[in-house]
């Protein structure tokens, strides 16, 4: 068990009340009270400055609550991972995702899942966000995975991930780039953007069209069916493509392309879960949670 003392001063700085702390906690103001008095005299340091009926933390505070937080997530992970090995799930798990959450974000997590839940049989089919909804619609699969900003009538979304578009050019032959465009000139580059019902080109339609910029005004050179053969096109071409951070995350740390910035838009969007109306299988829920749980540990954006 982790010191109930830390969860009491956990809640209590995060409330800034011991009223609230004891209501969260289920236990009494006084018991509260008593846990921080523990706590000061442990450490010789006063936790919190009490004035005028309000409670602030103190340098002290504000010191023990960063290690306090990283106290309880990493018990709260010893919880999961304990619990986990009682658990002899077996069963199958049938998983649609777009493509570029099939390509960039499952890989790693498939594979912790299918190695600690051996029992658990998992298939993976990829294409864009309206073929996986449509496969959920059909009830081809058990759980999508899409990218996009629009929903289908019928079906149940949760975002699990937030992701962000960046507009990138290849590096060599490109170094009159200026580091940031206006949404007009980016109307003149020649555009390689991914195909029609793609959750990618929904996203990038939709915030231009906030900014009075229709999708015919777009100077587009090719549309293409995925983000690899954008990225693939883009090292033999001086035209610009629109992809997710996750794909270019090695490529832009080794020089072979980089960002533009377009000044006033903003690109961005989450992953989402998306499942048949109604209550998610157990198994379902399992991978839910798994997911959710390795995208905390690799320090992404929820």
């Amino acid at each position: 068990m982790s010191d109930f003392r830390l969860k009491a001063f956990y809640s209590v700085a995060k409330n800034l009340s011991f009223t609230r702390a004891a209501k969260e906690l289920f236990v009494s103001q006084p018991a509260i009270t008593k846990h921080i008095n523990e706590l000061e005299r442990q450490y010789s340091v006063r936790l919190f400055d009490r004035t005028g009926g309000k409670i602030m933390l103190t340098d002290a505070g504000r010191l023990m609550l960063e290690h306090c937080s990283r106290i309880l997530d990493e018990y709260n992970r010893m919880e999961y991972d304990m619990n986990l090995l009682n658990e002899r799930s077996s069963g199958h798990i049938s998983i649609g995702a777009s493509t570029t959450v099939a390509q960039y974000v499952l890989p790693q997590i498939l594979a912790e899942f299918t190695e600690r839940f051996p029992q658990i049989e998992v298939s993976l089919t990829n294409g864009n966000s309206r073929d996986i909804e449509n496969a959920l619609l059909n009830h081809d699969i058990d759980l999508g995975m899409v990218e996009g900003i629009t929903h289908s009538a019928g079906l149940q979304y949760e975002p699990f991930l937030e992701d962000e578009l960046v507009a990138i050019i290849k590096q060599s032959g490109n170094e009159s780039m200026p580091e940031e465009i206006t949404p007009q000139e980016l109307c003149r580059q020649p555009l390689v953007i991914r195909e029609q019902g793609s959750g990618t080109l929904e996203v990038i339609e939709t915030e231009l069209e906030k900014h009075g910029i229709r999708p015919q005004e777009l100077n587009i050179r090719i549309r293409l069916g995925s983000t690899e053969a954008i990225k693939a096109f883009l090292r033999h071409s001086r035209s610009m493509g629109i992809v997710s951070v996750f794909s270019v995350r090695e490529e832009l740390a080794r020089g072979v392309f980089r960002v533009i910035d377009i000044a006033g838009l903003n690109f961005s969007r989450h992953f989402c879960f998306v499942a048949s109306a109604g209550k998610d299988s157990p198994l379902t829920e399992k991978f839910k949670d798994f997911t959710r749980r390795s995208i905390i540990t690799s320090g992404y954006r929820v």
